[in-house]
């Protein structure tokens, strides 16, 4: 089954067309890699995918269902998770208290408004899991904003994966890090489950290589190359929009 597929996808905002008529076929489990220039249209083509833009034309099929015209949190029901440039974190809550929100949001205490999150006893085993298995057990009550840039960037990713994905989408996820944080960043991503099929936008080339099977580079909001790796890195078309 397909996890992700977009037809003719576009998205113009008033005279600017940032996306234009761009067709996706991702299988479930494949790590895919979106690259290209600034300004390609990588993340207009991510805040598609995940509704937090509309298109002006085409549409979006999730795991086989239309979900062009849905919101971005009935696209999180349905297995669709994200990160994002900017670290999206709460920095004056303990890492344990990020990871359980993250639980939480899939889980019938989100609509709690009368009982401690505590209560719910599946959820503080679950954060518990989650934190041992990334060897952050020991750092749990540290506040997010002491942790390095690094650090934080790994924290996002863990919170969505306790929305248990089945796509996850990461927009630059070593955008800013040392290389010791970028490879443990990778090193992260690359041990994920190919339950969850992962689709990551970077501009480091080398990461792109070493975490995706396949890639589609992007150019002024069109697919330039689409393939493996070894055919696009042979492409003279990409090597000239990287290299001039």
């Amino acid at each position: 089954m397909k996890a992700i597929e977009t037809k003719l996808l576009s998205k113009s905002f008033g005279g600017l067309q940032a996306l234009l008529t761009v067709s996706l076929e991702i299988e479930e489990g494949e790590r895919w890699a979106i690259i290209g220039p600034n300004g390609a249209g990588k993340t207009t083509l991510f805040n598609l995918i995940s509704g937090f833009l509309f298109p002006t034309s085409g549409q979006i099929y999730l795991f086989g269902r239309e979900v062009t015209n849905l919101p971005a949190h009935q696209r999180a029901a349905l297995g669709l998770a994200r990160t994002f440039q900017v670290t999206n974190l709460f920095k004056k809550l303990t890492i344990f208290e990020n990871i359980l929100l993250g639980v939480q949001a899939m889980k019938r205490a989100r609509f709690c408004f009368y009982r401690p999150v505590k209560s719910y006893r599946e959820i503080m085993p679950e954060t518990e899991k989650l934190l041992k298995e990334w060897n952050l057990w020991e750092k749990k009550d540290v506040l997010v904003k002491n942790l390095s840039y690094g650090e934080q960037r790994q924290i996002e990713v863990i919170m969505a994966l306790a929305t248990r994905p089945r796509l996850l989408l990461l927009d630059e996820p070593t955008a800013g890090l040392s290389p010791a944080e970028t490879g443990s960043v990778v090193s992260i991503i690359k041990n994920l489950s190919r339950e969850i099929t992962t689709i990551l936008i970077e501009h480091d080339m080398d990461v792109a290589f070493e975490i995706a099977e396949k890639i589609t580079v992007l150019h002024f909001g069109t697919i330039l190359a689409e393939g493996p790796l070894e055919q696009i890195k042979n492409n003279p078309k990409v090597m000239e929009v990287y290299l001039g």
